[in-house]
């Protein structure tokens, strides 16, 4: 492909030598010699015994940092990915590296306005607005204990359990006082569905099988639970009436009229977000099937490596590593990553149909604007501006977010 540059860097000379001494002076410390204490034996020494062929790796490692930064100067390209490296030759006097540069591939861009995109209306039914006071209703609902009755959907059932797989017990597949919330569907098919009904202080054998997508060691496994509900909770919602508009806190909205009104505003402020985002998206997917480009695996690679690496962010905010993630769902990372390839195309489909069109239609971002954006994200996030600039990577990506916004506009029209 046109934008695969193969450059070969040698490292010889003075540089070379240099790289040997610091690979010595790292393995020096681990060195034993006889005649000499760990540590103390002499280069030549160590050379004459083991072969300077022994410092060749640790050299490489040392003298590559400055051999990718001449690739990157004599490449004179846009490099968009992590470049490929190999070790050509290496002797006591010089070392090849081969640098397999990628650059921005060639894009010929197409239709990008007047796609004939019409962006959805939205509108708020009666239905939706009494869903949505139901669920502010549910949602500060009391929760209290279920003396009498039944365990019964929507009531959390605080239950202890233990399976057993095989005729041994079940590894994890037990516990005590645990909240189980019917219709969460958090264990396997069955499991609440055979809770349902029982009573407090009952105990049950639910006899059930592992489905066939589970984990490999466990897929279509008889289990047996045993089940002793302690107690049942349940959700009393609040009646409507003054103590619930105290409760509820919002300034203004003190009646069934005005609580209307007040979550009408806001669904269709959401509805509107939503079909703007549903818009832009459609616009963009047609924009970039009329666009002409060409991705090489290694960008494509190397898009998922990032996306992989916000997925892994944003499950340890959650308390939980990418590697418990797999383990917990019995996925695989090759499967994870062919998932989100086609994400990845698009994102980067995308950020370059943006891209070209900055550069087409000659789109500036002022001084002015980019100062303007700074203090009102800042205000947005309650960060000093300072501290936000350093946490997003400085203005270059205020300007460059400005820019994509402001090509997303020109797809936009007609």
């Amino acid at each position: 492909m046109k934008n695969v540059k193969e450059i070969k860097i040698e490292v010889k000379g003075k540089e070379w030598q240099d790289a040997l001494d610091k690979a010595f002076t790292k393995k020096k410390k681990d060195i034993k010699v006889d005649g000499f204490r760990k540590g103390a034996c002499p280069k030549d020494v160590y050379i004459k015994k083991v072969g300077i062929e022994a410092l060749f790796m640790d050299a490489c490692d040392i003298a590559i940092e400055d051999a990718y930064k001449k690739a990157f100067d004599d490449a004179d390209m846009e490099i968009v990915c992590e470049p490929n490296v190999s070790i050509e030759s290496v002797t006591k006097e010089a070392a090849v590296f081969v640098f397999t540069m990628i650059g921005r591939p060639e894009i010929t861009l197409g239709d990008y306005k007047k796609l004939g995109v019409k962006k959805e209306k939205v509108k708020v039914t009666d239905e939706e607005i009494e869903h949505e006071i139901e669920h502010i209703k549910e949602h500060m609902a009391e929760i209290v204990n279920k003396k009498d009755g039944t365990v019964v959907e929507g009531n959390t059932a605080v239950i202890d359990f233990d399976g057993v797989v095989d005729g041994k017990p079940l590894d994890g597949g037990s516990g005590k006082n645990y909240s189980l919330e019917i219709g969460s569907h958090s264990f396997i098919p069955g499991f609440e569905e055979g809770v349902v009904g029982m009573k407090v202080d009952e105990t049950k054998e639910l006899k059930l099988t592992f489905p066939e997508d589970y984990t490999p060691e466990l897929k279509g496994k008889d289990v047996t639970f045993t089940v002793t509900v302690r107690e049942i909770k349940e959700r009393i919602k609040p009646e409507i009436n003054k103590d619930f508009f105290d409760d509820l806190g919002i300034e203004g909205v003190d009646s069934i009229e005005k609580l209307k009104e007040h979550v009408e505003e806001e669904m269709m402020h959401q509805k509107e977000h939503q079909a703007e985002d549903k818009f832009i998206d459609e616009l963009l997917h047609k924009a970039t099937d009329n666009m002409k480009v060409d991705i090489n695996n290694e960008i494509i690679d190397s898009e998922v490596k990032r996306m992989l690496n916000q997925y892994r962010q944003e499950l340890q905010m959650q308390g939980v590593t990418l590697e418990q993630y797999l383990s917990f769902t019995g996925t695989k990372m090759e499967d994870v990553e062919n998932m989100m390839k086609p994400q990845a195309i698009a994102r980067i489909k995308t950020r370059y149909l943006l891209e070209e069109i900055v550069k087409k239609e000659k789109i500036k971002v002022t001084d002015e604007e980019i100062k303007e954006e700074i203090k009102k994200a800042s205000e947005q996030y309650e960060m000093k501006e300072d501290e936000f600039l350093s946490a997003i990577g400085g203005e270059e990506m205020i300007k460059y977010d400005l820019e994509m916004r402001k090509a997303i506009e020109i797809v936009k029209e007609g």
